[in-house]
């Protein structure tokens, strides 16, 4: 189905079956597409979005517990009564405490330094009350978490105090657990760490490069479980918990299974489409300040029709309005903005005023992730149509 003319963007779930290791995701999406064109509803341009969540499953891409301790010792050169530092992890039960429970089993006749960013972590969780952390910040740029009232250091939302939970879970390895809150990375160096583990997410070179500086035993969560029977090109970051002592990582070679899915539907129905592996939508929630991506990227793997592309154009009511202003029709508007369709304007260009380039499969993916949401909807496929 081509969308008429007076019908813009649109996205739509695709409820499928469980998916499970070993799964043929490529079949198993190609049967629920194949419906989708026998409806009519595939067309030449449609995007097919699939959640990074079931390609990693379907590869059986998951690591334990032991295997992230495994890791942390070989690669830091560390031994179970090492001292190990975790500079800027997000807070999070999902993304970061089994990490940490690896982390820490590396480790637990020694020590686990965790120093977190204030008041927010890099993707907006609270860690400490933001008057709070301006009183204090007044005196001091470093707190003990020993020396905080424990209540100014619960989450405004879920309410779980995560320093005092990640002091538990370090603890629960037999390690012991040092937490402290400091926005400079360097200061983890003063307490004389045999190893260190960069945890941040999108800040990780920066935050790595200023470590360096002064020591140079650290490595970011892309570094771990990047090799090996499961793995992934982005390591430990993108992971989540599953069930038992299991981390499912991140799906692994997304742009191949990309183009083999893109490939056969192309064969099956004769649609050119393209395909992307979302993770987390790239948008910041208005109301509780947290930044959802707490994936690398919104976008794990894709076809090569995305390259370059960038979601822009003419702002449509700030011409509408110059053009109002000088007298036009409505008529007479409408066929200038039409005519302006026609050609292409440089960024700063005053036809762009107001719009903000942004990459398309960025945008997508940010979409895809909207309508598939993480909770029941069971629409692990999402098809976009009319956008590229």
């Amino acid at each position: 189905m081509k969308l008429p003319d007076n019908i813009g963007p649109m996205a739509f779930g695709v409820k499928m079956g469980v998916v499970v290791p070993g799964t043929d995701l490529v079949k198993m999406i190609l049967e629920a597409i194949k419906k989708i064109y026998a409806a009519e509803l595939l067309a030449d341009g449609d995007v097919i979005c699939v959640t990074e969540s079931v390609l990693a499953r379907a590869q059986n891409n998951y690591v334990t517990v032991g295997d992230v301790a495994e890791e942390i010792s070989q690669k830091l050169g560390t031994n179970k009564k090492s001292k190990v530092g975790v500079v800027f992890p997000i807070i999070s039960r999902n993304r970061f405490s089994m990490i940490l429970q690896g982390i820490a089993a590396a480790v637990p006749e020694g020590e686990v330094l965790v120093q977190l960013s204030y008041p927010h972590d890099e993707v907006g969780n609270q860690v400490l009350d933001p008057d709070v952390a301006e009183n204090l910040a007044q005196t001091n740029n470093c707190f003990m978490y020993e020396d905080l009232n424990p209540q100014h250091c619960l989450h405004p939302i879920t309410k779980v105090n995560y320093p005092a939970m990640y002091k538990e879970i370090i603890e629960k390895q037999g390690a012991k657990a040092t937490i402290f809150l400091c926005n400079d990375p360097q200061m983890m160096v003063k307490f004389s760490p045999d190893g260190i583990v960069v945890a941040d997410i999108h800040n990780r070179k920066k935050t790595c490069q200023k470590l360096k500086q002064v020591f140079t035993n650290c490595l970011t969560l892309k570094d771990f479980c990047n090799q090996g029977e499961s793995w992934s090109e982005w390591g430990l970051l993108g992971s989540n918990m599953s069930a038992h002592d299991k981390i499912k990582l991140a799906p692994r070679e997304s742009d191949s299974f990309a183009r083999e899915l893109q490939l056969a539907i192309h064969e099956a129905t004769g649609r050119k489409v393209e395909v992307l592996v979302y993770g987390d939508g790239a948008y910041k929630d208005p109301s509780s300040g947290i930044y959802e991506l707490a994936d690398p990227m919104p976008v794990f793997g894709m076809t090569e029709g995305f390259d370059g592309r960038y979601r822009e154009g003419i702002k449509y009511k700030y011409v509408a309005d110059i053009y109002y202003a000088e007298g036009k029709s409505v008529e007479e508007i409408e066929a200038q903005l039409l005519n302006q369709k026609q050609y292409s304007h440089t960024h700063d260009h005053l036809m762009t005023e107001g719009t903000t380039p942004r990459r398309i499969e960025d945008v997508i993916a940010s979409l895809a992730d909207l309508v598939s949401g993480s909770a029941d909807a069971g629409t692990p496929v999402v098809v976009v149509k009319g956008i590229l």
